[in-house]
């Protein structure tokens, strides 16, 4: 998904006085694999403003939290706290797939040309609707999305050990990532629910921001 999803949600946290950067990922899957070192790059870089030194908490939504691991090992900046927005876990240690050998078989049949359409292109229209309260948001965020290679999602990430030695959490919306969520809590994570759809954020921004500031602080 593209940085409006998240840009409401980083105004509320602003208003509240904090400082606030969402990294476009939208070109990191342009050229050839491996894709994830472009990730963290452009993470690095849009925090490069950032003044050395200064802690930062890391908000990883979906497919992100995989990432979450390789970015905090490619900063420059001490990470304070990582918070797991209806997001996928990465292992503790080794690799991580960006999809089980389920899922690609899901999307094989709808890659043309090893090319995927958009995300919310996936899912009947049942689905993709109950995500969205507002029709102009909906066309943005649907406007704004990529389409990805198929060999993003046969990629594997590297995890690096200890990378989860500090504070991290989880912000649960709802089904499917329950379990997920449950794995975290069986990690030692502190966990929340804001119960929504998967793009939650765009619907309750002020409810999402309150969630986030609790979980990195508490």
């Amino acid at each position: 998904m593209g940085p409006s999803t998240w840009h409401p949600v980083a105004a509320h946290l602003a208003a509240a006085g904090h400082r606030v950067r969402v990294p476009s990922l939208l070109h990191i899957a342009d050229g050839t694999a491996p894709f994830w070192p472009r990730v963290v790059e452009a993470v690095r870089d849009d925090l490069r403003q950032i003044a050395p030194g200064s802690p930062v908490t890391l908000v990883a939504h979906s497919n992100a939290g995989l990432f979450v691991p390789a970015i905090r090992a490619g900063l420059d900046l001490p990470v304070a706290h990582s918070v797991f927005v209806d997001a996928a876990l990465p292992a503790p240690s080794g690799q991580t797939p960006v999809a089980s050998p389920e899922f690609l078989e899901f999307l094989r049949p709808l890659a043309v040309r090893g090319r995927l359409p958009r995300w919310t292109d996936w899912w009947d229209e049942a689905d993709v609707a109950p995500m969205f309260a507002d029709p102009v948001v909906r066309q943005k965020v649907i406007e704004e999305q990529p389409t990805l290679p198929l060999s993003y999602y046969e990629q594997h990430i590297p995890v690096p050990a200890g990378w989860d030695d500090h504070p991290c959490s989880y912000l649960l919306f709802g089904p499917p990532y329950d379990d997920v969520c449950a794995e975290a809590g069986g990690r030692g994570w502190r966990v929340a629910h804001l119960p929504g759809a998967h793009l939650h954020q765009t619907v309750d921004p002020a409810g999402t921001a309150r969630h986030l500031v609790a979980l990195a602080t508490a």
